[in-house]
């Protein structure tokens, strides 16, 4: 039969996955791709051609400030790392070389940026999670139009490109390279420079484009940031290998080079900031002159911007803008689903501005066709709102002055842009909704049933298996009511689909059991134990301010949290009570304050934020004292988890076996880890002792990675009891006269050294297993914050204990029944004052590993500590126990609540109900937040920051309650369960 325990945690689980599904779906809609095609039939493409074929070089992650037209002043910020473009090609031939400043839209991940590019279109926030394995782009792009002229596409490079459109690039003239192996920052780059120049020599009328994509600079910028010398290698190879490609291009040929986007100050992207959305972009024509009037452009159309930094403004464009430039320089129709407008300047060919009108009118009317035909298709009412202001800007554009049409087409095109961005946008009502009442029903339902573990009676097991029957049948019947509705719901509301009626009916009607079976009351009792803690903490995500710092707010919340227990800490009866108390409290406290030291700042804290837990702002490599407190923290954590044990006498049995010696290694293991993983970063070494010390360190966390999972887990399951149990004889009292050896008597004398922490000790070895999974996943300071934490989770618990011991004593100075003092002592009746601290540390340790609820402080390279390359699911286990482990770890550590310090006999009371009213409570806590920021970031989707800082925050959230929920189920499916068998069977033969 299924535990309890594990069949309510499990109903949660998936209630809490539904709710996050339905609202994340009205919120992060897709963007309709049309399958239209352009056709140059009614357009005169051909007469605006000057090159037949084109060269593009994308250099992953070229930010603006890392290319230049001229050698770099040693004053410069970036004066190391600057790719210098040949002057003869910049500055002595004007009309055939241009740089632009690109604005790459968010999210600046290379799978979007590249459907960016070669379509024209926007991406939208949730196409994120596509950057690990895209489908094919079905809609018009550059490949396409190549491809209808009967010509190839020549690719090398990442093979990302390969994924999005496999029919044009698996022949012989590709050669694609790993995308995902961060750790190397050559193979990919060497590839390029390998092949590109040879297959574009060859049989040049057989190809109309030639793509190479190099990926050093951006690994580069992960593994070391873009300040480090490394970078600067990078980019010298870069300049040889442009100036080598300059010369063997001919000229009919079109050279474009260009980054996908940029990289923050740290070396990463994904997000929107200055840095990441800026890339650079240089044109360079060997034959035609892509300009020739010396008639100055409109400055309305030639926008400027300061890049941050940079002493003067800079030319500036959209990166989408070079899909219909080189589409048209090259004689080819403008793919069908753009929204970019030309470059002017590639045009502005003569006095009278004529084929600049031309190429504009072509693109003007190709984004109108886009546009009727997209309110034609199935999500046109998306735009019945503005296209009255659509339809007035293009008739502006029609209407104006024949000597002056630049400025009216062009604002047409950006009016459209604009429109469109907003457009895709777009929310579901409906499904935020019903998200949210999933989301809250499943609150009211797990708090229903923690308030009735606290009541339960004697036949709670009874009850509680009853109402989980129920949830089963009414979710079942919930299903079938789905089904049978939903034909009539379609009818009255759109964008909701059949499965999501289904499950929705299903959550609502499996939540109504629990809810209705113990309806908690609302009394002045109840308002007595409102957790503070936690409703500041969902305040904050009603202001952008308060989120962008909740890194700090939570520590603050976490150290207030214990205010309840040192007030009780001082009215202690006993002096050694007090001395516990308010001991662990600044233990407690101190580790919280030393864990804030660790940061990483995002872009919104700036300037008023430092980085410590990378060596500087600029790159990704720890510290230097990391490098010596790591070690150390690896050595600490282990010892100080056996002194808190040896109080009890717990550290004998597995725990005396174990902590020394397995857990020790293990953590020691995965400090070595990162510190080879520094040592190969640097590229001190040649390729050939980097190559072993990738093997060296592959081979340390996967043989770690499996004994600790599974030899570990299985010795503990053989063997989880930390008692040292001795029997001895002892000769009793004889009876009156001489005794004689017949008549003597002997009894077994029993002697159980960890007794009185007989169920919590097991439990935390169990914990400290995952304990080590996560510490090999973490980078250096992030290990120096987990061993803090651990001494804060300890400290917390025997912060607990010690105020069960007050409450004890005072309940035994009170009654008159010893039975009644003794059985109050082992009845553990778990408060949320006891469980919020744990809520509050798993947050703040998230903060204190260096990750802020945004997606550039990502760790990416933590994909790579089991294999060199991504590889599923080793790459996103081992990314998931880096972001999300403090959240799993506090989910596992929940039962400890009620299993610390408890002696087995006699039998306590109420253990079962404690401990899942325990994870309950843990999982309480952040579905509140979960339910918070799902529902600020649904009232604030109008708000300027929606995506930089709501949006993400309520990813966070949802991703951080699905890790609650599973560190609670294993905790106590596993952990629980085992510990419990094992301790009863121990002490019934004991007994017998």
């Amino acid at each position: 039969m299924v535990p309890r325990g594990l069949r309510l945690f499990l109903w949660l689980l998936l209630v809490h996955i539904v709710g996050v599904y339905l609202f994340t779906k009205g919120f992060l809609l897709n963007r309709l791709a049309l399958h239209n095609r352009a056709s140059c039939l009614e357009e005169p493409c051909a007469q605006l051609a000057t090159h037949k074929r084109a060269v593009v070089v994308i250099i992953d992650a070229l930010r603006f400030d890392f290319i230049s037209n001229h050698p770099p002043q040693p004053s410069s910020p970036h004066h190391h790392h600057i790719l210098t473009l040949p002057r003869e090609l910049t500055a002595a031939h004007p009309h055939h070389s241009f740089i632009f400043n690109a604005y790459a839209d968010p999210p600046t991940t290379t799978l979007q940026r590249i459907k960016g590019l070669t379509t024209g279109s926007l991406p939208t926030f949730v196409d994120i999670g596509e950057s690990f394995g895209g489908s094919a782009i079905v809609e018009d792009s550059l490949l396409h139009q190549i491809d209808h002229t009967g010509r190839k596409v020549v690719f090398v490079g990442d093979d990302t490109w390969l994924s999005l459109f496999p029919t044009f690039l698996g022949h012989n003239m590709s050669y694609p390279f790993d995308s995902f192996d961060v750790e190397d920052l050559h193979t990919v780059d060497e590839g390029v420079i390998a092949h590109l120049r040879s297959l574009i020599q060859q049989n040049p009328d057989d190809w109309g484009l030639a793509i190479g994509h190099g990926l050093g600079v951006d690994h580069a910028g992960h593994r070391v940031g873009p300040d480090h010398p490394v970078m600067k290698a990078k980019l010298q190879q870069m300049n040889d290998f442009l100036t080598d490609l300059v010369r063997v291009i001919d000229e009919d040929t079109l050279l474009v080079v260009l980054g996908d986007h940029g990289m923050d100050h740290a070396g990463n992207h994904g997000g929107d900031s200055v840095l990441e959305t800026s890339s650079a972009v240089w044109i360079y024509s060997k034959g035609a002159p892509l300009s020739g009037s010396l008639t100055p452009l409109p400055a309305d159309i030639t926008p400027y911007t300061t890049f941050p930094g940079a002493p003067i403004p800079h030319r500036f464009i959209q990166q989408i803008d070079l899909l219909p430039t080189i589409s048209l320089l090259l004689g080819l129709p403008i793919p069908f689903n753009n929204l970019g407008s030309i470059i002017p300047e590639l045009f502005h060919r003569s006095v009278d501005g004529s084929g600049l009108t031309t190429a504009l009118e072509l693109n003007a009317d190709q984004i109108k066709r886009y546009l009727h035909a997209y309110r034609e298709s199935t999500s046109g009412q998306e735009l019945d709102a503005a296209w009255p202001t659509l339809l007035a800007g293009w008739l502006d554009s029609q209407g104006a002055p024949a000597d002056t049409p630049f400025s009216t087409l062009v604002a047409f095109n950006r009016l459209a842009l604009s429109t469109c961005r907003s457009l895709w946008a777009q929310f579901s009502l409906t499904l935020i909704g019903i998200g949210l009442t999933v989301i809250l029903l499943s609150i009211i339902a797990s708090y229903s049933t923690y308030t009735f573990l606290a009541n339960s009676a004697e036949r709670w097991e009874e009850t509680l298996d009853n109402d989980l029957r129920m949830c089963l049948q009414f979710g079942a019947a919930g299903l079938v009511a789905g089904a049978l509705v939903h034909p009539i719901l379609r009818k009255y509301v759109e964008g909701v689909h059949f499965h999501h009626v289904v499950i929705f009916a299903g959550a609502v009607a499996s939540s109504l059991p629990l809810i209705l079976a113990s309806r908690p009351k609302i009394n002045t009792d109840t308002l007595k134990t409102v957790p503070i803690p936690l409703i500041l903490h969902a305040l904050c995500f009603t202001s952008n301010s308060f989120t962008i710092w909740e890194d700090h707010i939570v520590g603050f919340l976490c150290v207030t949290s214990l205010v309840p227990q040192v007030l009780i800490g001082f009215t202690a009866p006993t002096s050694r009570l007090r001395c516990r108390i308010l001991g662990f409290s600044v233990l407690f406290a101190v580790c919280v304050r030393l864990m804030m030291l660790s940061t990483v700042c995002r872009e919104e804290q700036r300037p008023f934020c430092t980085v410590t837990f990378y060596s500087s702002s600029t790159s990704s490599a720890s510290p230097v004292i990391s490098l010596v407190l790591a070690p150390i923290s690896a050595g600490a954590a282990p010892h100080f988890v056996r002194r808190i044990l040896s109080v009890s006498k717990s550290d004998r049995g597995l725990a005396g076996i174990f902590l020394p010696w397995t857990f020790s290694l293990a953590l020691f293991t995965g400090t070595a880890f990162w510190l080879l993983e520094r040592i190969h970063s640097a590229e001190y070494l040649g390729n050939e002792i980097n190559g072993w010390l990738r093997f060296l360190r592959t081979a340390l966390a996967t043989i770690t990675m499996i004994i600790m999972v599974f030899g570990g887990v299985t010795f503990w399951w053989m063997m989880p009891v930390c008692l040292d149990i001795r029997r001895e004889a002892d000769e009793g009292p004889v009876s009156s006269g001489h005794p004689t050896p017949s008549q003597s008597s002997t009894k077994n004398q029993v002697t159980v050294l960890g007794f009185a922490n007989a169920f919590g000790s097991p439990y935390l070895v169990f914990w400290s297993i995952f304990l080590s999974l996560t510490w090999l996943c973490t980078q250096l300071t992030g290990q120096i914050v987990l061993g803090l934490a651990t001494v804060a989770l300890l400290a917390h618990l025997e912060l607990v204990d010690s105020i069960r011991d007050v409450q004890s004593l005072n309940h035994a100075l009170s009654s008159a029944k010893p039975s009644n003092a003794l059985d109050h002592a082992t009845r553990r009746e778990v408060s949320f004052s006891e469980i919020a601290p744990i809520a509050l540390l798993a947050v703040h340790t998230f903060h204190g590993t260096g990750h802020q609820p945004t997606i550039p402080s990502l760790q990416w390279k933590t994909a790579f500590i089991l294999t060199p390359t991504v590889s599923f699911p080793y790459s996103q286990l081992t990314v998931f126990l880096n972001t999300l482990g403090p959240h799993f770890l506090a989910g596992l550590a929940s039962p400890l609540l009620a299993l610390w310090n408890l002696p087995p006999s006699p039998p306590p009371r109420g253990l079962m109900p404690s401990v899942l009213r325990a994870g309950l409570g843990v999982a309480l806590y952040f579905s509140v937040l979960l339910l918070a920021s799902a529902a600020c970031a649904a009232g604030f989707r109008r708000h300027l920051m929606v995506w930089k800082i709501f949006a993400p925050r309520y990813m966070f959230a949802a991703l951080s309650v699905i890790a609650i929920d599973v560190g609670v189920l294993v905790g106590i499916a596993i952990g629980v369960y085992r510990v419990r068998e094992r301790i009863g069977k121990i002490f019934r033969a004991v007994a017998a």
